[in-house]
């Protein structure tokens, strides 16, 4: 009877222990080309204008992939909605559903200048709707995120708070800092650090360098790639990403012609 107690605890603790370190819930994600990896960009998508972005990202130690559906609108210049819906596939090999549908309202509320940096907050909620092992039962929180540009070089800082929606689980705090580095007009160099005290701890417990390159594929669609490295001997310790995303509607360029007056 004991042993039969010991095995069933250490199974129970065993499951707990893979939950907490195995799987990371993705959550809202910045739009290309508004943002690196996970750290948001001040900037945002023109009144009128929309996005939507498709990914898959394939998380190794554990293994499992993730596909991410995005959508963004401006509702006008400085306020920007934006959703996200992750889908998680054969996370321990036999899981695979839905995570909780991500919404956030981002509000750009003082403009960069040439000696300060823009300034947006951002609101941001989750629809309970995901398999249980992908969910918080919904969460709602906001936060802070600084953007400025020195040349070609333009830097973020994001920081967020986030309560979870089940009592069984800890609050999330999150921060992320990342450039991108425009060495031609259609092509940026990626890098930023993500760092967040997840639901499963009450001190940080994540913490990841991600490194990729974008690429303007046309005058509307942007192509994303990049790795991420774990710094913290957290799961997953390795991670691969690609994401595509096509800004609509398509702008139309004016071409301006010069003629010369025969002499």
């Amino acid at each position: 009877m004991k042993k039969s107690i010991f095995l069933l605890s250490f199974f129970s603790c065993s499951l707990f222990i893979g939950y907490a370190y195995g799987f990371d819930i993705k959550g809202l994600q910045p739009v290309a080309p508004y943002g690196v990896f996970s750290t948001f960009s001040a900037d945002s998508l023109k009144k009128g204008q929309y996005a939507v972005g498709a990914g898959v990202e394939k998380s190794i130690e554990p293994d499992f992939f993730r596909y991410l559906f995005q959508y963004a609108h401006g509702i006008n210049d400085r306020i920007e909605f934006t959703a996200a819906v992750p889908y998680v596939d054969k996370w321990e090999n036999i899981k695979s559903g839905f995570e909780d549908i991500a919404l956030g309202v981002k509000h750009r509320f003082i403009d960069e200048t040439k000696y300060s940096p823009s300034v947006a907050y951002m609101v941001k909620a989750s629809i309970p709707s995901g398999k249980e092992v992908f969910s918080t039962d919904g969460r709602a929180g906001a936060g802070l995120i600084v953007s400025k540009r020195v040349g070609p070089v333009s830097g973020h800082a994001n920081i967020f708070y986030e309560k979870v929606g089940s009592s069984k689980l800890e609050d999330e705090v999150s921060f992320a800092a990342g450039f991108d580095f425009s060495p031609s007009h259609n092509f940026k160099v990626l890098a930023e650090i993500y760092g967040r005290k997840s639901h499963y701890s009450e001190t940080l417990d994540n913490l990841e360098g991600r490194f990729g390159y974008r690429f303007m594929t046309t005058d509307y669609l942007y192509t994303t790639i990049g790795v991420g490295t774990d710094f913290k001997n957290r799961s997953p310790e390795y991670r691969l990403m690609l994401t595509l995303t096509a800004i609509l509607p398509v702008e139309k360029k004016t071409i301006k012609k010069v003629y010369e007056e025969d002499k």
